[in-house]
């Protein structure tokens, strides 16, 4: 059977001498794996369809397995992501997670949707830390581990302090909070972001400027909630650590 469908590249491993697999998150398919016959050749008309991070229409047929693919349009490159070090870090992120983190059923459209949204963001320079936040957000949401920063969730009080419990994927207020050891206290103004993430579309993103203070305990909530529910050991996580860690 023949399938045309728009699609983003979330990786591309070699397959035998001159090929390449290519795993697609498409607006229709979910994920979808294809084979790019003669993508590692010189010459190759495909060769570029199957980059990281690039967004395209694809024509490929498939009876079961993988589909082949016979035609292919660039929508958008993105090549500006592959290039900069630290933008193609985020980016492989952002990938790697709806590669690893979702269920071919958890993969729709408004995935599709945000995952381009993102890359774009990334591409236009916005802050990515923010940006790949959101993303993991959109990402609990979808593995349907969405948190709920409402009230508390043991007595559901809603004033005052609050401190995060990703166990039980929610707040805690000051009362309650000893229930759960591994809480994160919250100020204010991180908490009011998370429920913005919470409730907000990728693309709806605008240029976002946070005191970096802000941005690191953000950073460590969505760590606590990213492997407390998602737990996968990801290599891209990894070297964003690195990254962090020597500055670069």
């Amino acid at each position: 059977m023949q399938y045309r469908v728009e699609g983003i590249v979330i990786r591309s491993t070699d397959y035998g001498e001159g090929n390449k697999i290519v795993t697609l998150l498409t607006n229709t398919n979910g994920k979808a794996g294809v084979v790019v016959r003669g993508a590692k050749k010189l010459k190759s008309r495909h060769g570029s369809l199957s980059q990281l991070f690039t967004h395209g229409e694809f024509l490929f047929f498939r009876s079961s397995g993988l589909g082949t693919l016979t035609h292919g349009e660039i929508i958008e490159s993105h090549h500006v992501l592959r290039e900069q070090l630290d933008l193609a870090a985020y980016a492989s992120y952002a990938a790697e997670l709806v590669d690893r983190a979702l269920q071919e059923e958890d993969a729709g459209a408004f995935m599709f949707e945000q995952l381009k949204a993102c890359l774009g963001s990334l591409a236009e320079g916005k802050d990515p830390l923010v940006t790949t936040q959101l993303f993991e957000m959109k990402i609990l949401q979808a593995a349907g581990y969405g948190p709920d920063f409402s009230v508390c969730a043991s007595c559901g009080n809603a004033a005052g302090p609050m401190a995060l419990t990703a166990r039980s994927g929610g707040i805690l207020c000051s009362r309650c909070a000893y229930k759960d050891p591994q809480a994160l206290p919250l100020s204010e103004s991180a908490l009011k972001l998370l429920r913005v993430y919470q409730g907000m579309d990728l693309r709806r993103l605008g240029n976002v400027q946070l005191k970096d203070e802000t941005k690191q305990e953000l950073k460590k909530a969505m760590r606590l909630l990213m492997d407390t529910h998602i737990g996968l050991p990801l290599k891209s996580r990894a070297f964003l650590d690195q990254m962090d860690k020597y500055s670069i």
